[in-house]
């Protein structure tokens, strides 16, 4: 069809340039002789200087002896051939030059340029019959086709379990005589669901890579469109497309766009979304078959999803992608860094083991950030010292070198994080804390943070407690040191953190006797205007509140209890990051001791329980003399 009104088009253009062709050249041919009015041709020919005539119709063509061409128009009635024969001019008389074709072409012309026009317009509102305003219905999937930049399964890595689940689709659509031959059928769908960045899209263009059969790949959101019917009319054609190709994979990511539960908003079960849904749920399992259609789609928002589209015969396997262990970041970390020059202290693992909860996509940020980072200063490979760089970056955001503090910000903010830091080394539940800093990062103007020693799948009430005496020592901290009276607003980040934490364990997890296993999360949800909770009493909500408050605030007792036990750590503690601003954990150990941060002479003797520091590098520290952009020099 596209073919036809191609050529159609380009017919009606060729014919339009013959027919201005045709009226150019004969205006050509006019404007190469010198026009002549009719008084003048008869005194001419009175006066004998015209040799020759050659009427063509009205058109007069005046030939003098002196070989000078002119024209004329000979009016209506005049009868000259008489007279110029008898002045002896010769007189040559000829048919009008103008065939069937030009007049043909010159009485239709305004038609088949009005013609060619609407064809014109029709083909670019088409846009090649898919995304025209004429092509509303047309599928938006295209046809993946990757002969440069080719992702295949040796590119995945992390997430060998859901591997595991596509290579077997890829090996039916391969060889699916090994699995008929046993009566197993071809699955018809496969959902994959995780959080984001952990690597769906890029499992979905692995499969494109290696299944070896044609893949479509579209975006739940080009179906929808503000006009209803449209998103139907393109789920049809897209497998009609794919029928046609079969055996064929269909990747649709982000299905939440369009699978969403029906007969929740507005709309009432006729908006254009839900038919599109409807119209999905047909295709893929519906009164006719598709057979060697295998439809794949990625999404974070399972929850949303319409059950009727999970249930089995639509989406046969539901694949979970999740964030990877430390053995699946150690793979992620090697395949990320094949094209980058490491130096030779580049430990991937020791990276993987300090980068806890990082997904697919922050480990490749993260050996992109060292690259670039390396680059900056000039190094021809990427050290150990760019990736703690680029780690520090991605977790705590840029530095912000360019922010003038004062000295009294400094300090309190350096007291502040002493807190945060003193009891979550003092604390055994607490994760060993990692690098401590007051050089603001962010929003925040200093930070500590905690990293655990292995990947952690659970908490446990003694951790969360612990967690929250952590968080609440930075005001501890403030209030030791300062009274009541000077508190800042600092800790309001920590007040919130706390909060969540402590409601979590009363509503959620069954950490509060007085409450009991009673999960209160929607009840709350709807107490501060959700809808979707269910009411509970008021002596229930207060009881609910109390317990919160009651885990805070023992959580921050036991933080000013043991900043009051280890008052000379806290104050050595604080000292030092006013000198050095930035400490990470071994060299706190060092600071707390009384030994500068470079100081590694006692450490073989120091005590094993000591909370140890993951992927740290050695450094030499000296203290920070005045640097632009502060407003005095730093005290030492």
């Amino acid at each position: 069809m596209n073919n036809a009104r191609n050529i159609a088009f380009w017919v009606v253009l060729l014919l339009l340039v013959l027919a201005l062709f045709n009226v150019f050249s004969g205006g050509q041919s006019a404007m190469n002789s010198r026009s002549l009015s009719w008084s003048e041709f008869i005194q001419q020919v009175d006066q004998g200087r015209v040799a020759k005539v050659t009427l063509d119709g009205e058109r007069v063509t005046i030939q003098t002896k002196d070989n000078s061409t002119f024209t004329t128009i000979k009016p209506g009635n005049e009868e000259v051939a008489d007279r110029l024969i008898a002045k002896g001019v010769e007189v040559q008389a000829t048919p009008q030059q103008q065939g069937f074709l030009s007049t043909l072409l010159l009485s239709f012309l305004p038609f088949i340029l009005l013609i060619g026009v609407w064809v014109f317009f029709m083909n670019r509102m088409q846009g090649g019959g898919k995304g025209g305003a004429m092509g509303f219905g047309k599928s938006r999937a295209k046809l993946l086709t990757e002969k440069q930049g080719r992702v295949t399964f040796d590119d995945v890595a992390g997430i060998d379990e859901a591997k595991e689940e596509l290579e077997e689709i890829v090996e039916f659509l391969r060889n699916p005589q090994k699995f008929s031959r046993l009566g197993g059928k071809i699955p018809k769908g496969a959902l994959l669901v995780g959080p984001p960045g952990t690597g769906k899209t890029l499992l979905a263009r692995a499969i494109a890579g290696e299944a070896g059969v044609p893949f479509f790949t579209i975006s739940g959101s080009d179906f929808v469109e503000m006009f209803v019917g449209v998103g139907a009319s393109r789920v049809r054609d897209m497998f009609e497309q794919a029928k046609k190709n079969a055996p064929c994979i269909v990747f649709i990511d982000e299905i939440d766009a369009v699978g969403r539960a029906r007969g929740v908003g507005m709309g009432g079960g006729n908006d254009e979304r839900e038919q599109t849904l409807n119209q999905l749920l047909v295709e893929m399992d519906g009164f006719e078959a598709n057979e060697g259609v295998i439809i794949v789609a990625a999404t974070n928002r399972k929850d949303v999803l319409d059950p009727a589209l999970l249930r089995p015969g639509r989406f046969d396997r539901q694949i979970t992608v999740g964030n990877p262990d430390i053995k699946g970041r150690e793979k992620i970390l090697n395949v990320h860094a094949r094209k980058i020059p490491l130096g030779a202290d580049v430990d991937l693992r020791t990276i993987a083991r300090g980068s806890p909860g990082f997904s697919g996509a922050d480990l490749a940020n993260l050996v992109n950030e060292a690259a670039l980072t390396a680059a900056r200063v000039g190094r021809r490979f990427v050290t150990m010292a760019d990736f703690e760089h680029a780690k520090d970056k991605v977790m705590m955001g840029a530095e912000r070198r360019s922010m003038v503090m004062s000295p009294e910000d400094k300090e309190m903010t350096a007291y502040h994080e002493a807190g945060h830091a003193i009891v979550g080394i003092k604390l055994p539940k607490c994760d060993p804390v990692y690098k401590a800093t007051i050089m603001p990062r962010g929003n925040a103007l200093g930070m500590v943070m905690s990293l655990p020693e292995m990947d952690r799948h659970s908490w446990h009430k003694d951790q969360m407690k612990d967690r929250i005496a952590m968080t609440m020592a930075g005001k501890a901290a403030e209030i030791k040191k300062w009274g009541d009276e000077r508190v800042s607003s600092g800790p309001s980040g920590d007040i919130q953190q706390a909060s969540s934490v402590a409601r979590a364990m009363v509503m959620r997890w069954g950490m509060s006797e007085k409450i009991g296993n009673i999960d209160y999360s929607e009840a709350h949800e709807g107490y501060q205007g959700n809808t979707g909770g269910f009411s509970v009493s008021a002596e229930t909500k207060r009881l609910i509140e109390d317990e919160v408050k009651s885990i805070i605030d023992e959580g921050y007792a036991r933080a000013m209890q043991i900043l009051n036990e280890n008052e000379e750590e806290f104050e050595r503690l604080a000292q030092g990051l006013i000198e050095y601003e930035t400490l990470t954990g071994e060299e706190i150990n060092r600071v707390i001791a009384g030994r500068k941060p470079d100081d590694e002479g006692g450490d073989e003797g120091k005590d094993e329980a000591a909370p140890s520091v993951l992927a740290v590098p050695k450094t030499t520290r000296a203290p920070r003399g005045p640097q632009a952009g502060d407003a005095e020099p730093s005290p030492t």
